[in-house]
C-alpha cells in the first residue's frame, strides 16, 4: 500500500510539470472530495465491525489514556524536531498532528503549503515504516500497551494485524479503539494548528 501511494505521488509530480497554471484552481475542489470520498470510506470500515462498541466498552479507561498520551508524545515529538530544524510551532505542530495518516495530513495540509504537505506526507510514512519495524521489539521488551503508540491512527488498519500477531486479543481491541479515536482526531487537530 505505502509503495502504490508513493508511485501515486511521483506519478502526481510527473503529470504537475505538464499541466497549466489555470488548472491548479480546480484541484482544490478534486482535493475536497477526495478528502470527503476518504473519510466517508473510513467510516465504512469502521461501520463494518458490528461488535465495535462492545469491543471498545471493555478497554475501559485505557479507551482515552492510550490516544491521548498519542497525541501528546507525537506533539512533543514533532514540536521539538521542528525547533531544532527552526520550523514555526504550528507548522510541526500541523505535521505532528497527522498522527501516522499520511494521505489525509498531506491532503489538508496542502492548500497551505505544498512544501509542508510533502513533510507530512514524509514524515507519516516513515513512523508508519518505524511502526512496522518497532511494535515486535515494543511488545517484546517493553509493554503489550506500549506497541500500540507507535502505529498512531493506523493502529486500527494498517499495523492492527501486527499489534496482534505480537500481542494479545485484549491489546489488539485497545489498538483498534486508539486507531479509532486518533482517526477522529486527526481532521481536527491538522487544521486547528495551521489556522489558528
Amino acid at each position: 500500500m505505502t509503495l502504490k501511494i508513493i508511485l501515486a505521488v511521483v506519478a502526481g509530480i510527473g503529470v504537475g510539470l505538464f499541466l497549466p497554471d489555470s488548472f491548479y484552481g480546480v484541484t482544490d475542489h478534486m482535493l475536497t472530495i477526495g478528502l470527503c470520498l476518504l473519510l466517508f470510506f473510513v467510516g465504512m470500515d469502521i461501520g463494518k465491525n458490528k461488535n465495535v462498541l462492545k469491543d471498545i466498552r471493555k478497554s475501559g479507561a485505557m479507551f482515552f489514556i492510550v490516544p491521548f498520551g498519542v497525541v501528546v508524545g507525537s506533539l512533543i515529538g514533532a514540536v521539538l524536531a521542528g525547533t531544532l530544524l527552526t520550523y514555526p510551532l504550528n507548522e510541526s505542530g500541523a505535521i505532528g498532528s497527522g498522527l501516522g495518516w499520511y494521505t489525509l495530513s498531506s491532503i489538508i495540509i496542502a492548500p497551505y503549503s505544498s512544501e509542508l504537505s510533502v513533510l507530512a506526507f514524509i514524515t507519516n510514512v516513515i513512523r508508519e515504516i518505524f511502526a512496522i519495524a518497532l511494535i515486535p521489539f515494543v511488545a517484546k521488551h517493553i509493554g503489550f500497551v506500549e506497541a500500540i503508540a507507535p502505529s498512531g491512527a493506523t493502529a486500527m488498519d494498517t499495523t492492527l494485524p501486527i499489534v496482534s500477531r505480537n500481542t494479545n486479543s485484549e491489546t489488539a481491541i485497545l489498538s483498534f479503539s486508539t486507531g479509532l479515536i486518533l482517526t477522529m482526531i486527526v481532521p481536527i487537530l491538522v487544521p486547528f494548528f495551521l489556522y489558528k
